[in-house]
């Protein structure tokens, strides 16, 4: 039987979560609906343990994940594989997405920090905000040719993306942080980092689907 994971020609991706619940029924359908992504999903654990080895040979991980013990302490010794996993990070091309509340995770981590691109990740939260989205960088590949468009989603209160990064979504939303999607590289990695993503009603947008689709094939060198 031949291993189509080896084989396929989609951006084999791994899609990491845990300590945060989701609607998995719309956040799935919104992967499968992605005809470049091949999509795996699995918890924190999974990626950390990494059973058969697959996790160097991933194209691309998406961190959807709300961990917010920093890795490896003293307390919490039973996170050290994923310490070491997400340390490898950047070690390679493989590319990194980190949505939504991923963003958040690891507070008083600098390593995650750096990532994003945010030092301070404290934050207020805001649930079914109408939000318009606007185009910040319309010469970029992941928002070339969109327009502005609103949904409902959860939003953050919290610093913006700093130094190093490419803004390339924004909003005046009085209740958001006014960057929404930027674009940074961190060791040999490319990484793309979007804020929005809470539910169905943000998955389910033809909008979102694109500039999530579109950031995956760019940080996997596609775009």
């Amino acid at each position: 039987m031949p291993d189509t994971f080896e084989t396929t020609t989609k951006i084999r991706t791994a899609v990491v979560t845990g300590r945060h619940p989701y609607e998995v029924p719309g956040f799935h359908d919104c992967f499968r609906a992605m005809p470049e992504v091949a999509f795996y999903p699995m918890h924190m654990e999974d990626y950390a343990s990494d059973a058969g080895g697959y996790r160097s040979r991933y194209d691309v991980v998406v961190f959807y994940n709300m961990h917010m013990e920093t890795p490896g302490g003293e307390q919490n010794w039973w996170d050290q594989g994923a310490k070491q996993a997400l340390e490898a990070l950047g070690e390679t091309p493989q590319g990194i997405v980190v949505l939504h509340h991923a963003i958040l995770a690891y507070p008083k981590w600098p390593l995650w920090s750096e990532i994003v691109g945010i030092e301070d990740r404290s934050f207020g939260y805001h649930m079914n905000e109408t939000v318009r989205t606007e185009i910040a960088n319309p010469g970029h590949p992941i928002t070339q040719g969109l327009t502005a468009w609103e949904m409902t989603d959860e939003t953050y209160t919290m610093d913006d993306a700093g130094e190093g990064s490419d803004i390339l979504l924004t909003t005046d939303h009085p209740r958001s942080m006014r960057t929404l999607a930027w674009t940074r590289h961190y060791r040999n990695a490319r990484v793309f980092c979007y804020e929005a993503g809470h539910d169905t009603q943000a998955f389910s947008n033809l909008s979102f689907r694109e500039v999530l689709s579109r950031g995956i094939q760019w940080v996997a060198r596609r775009l």
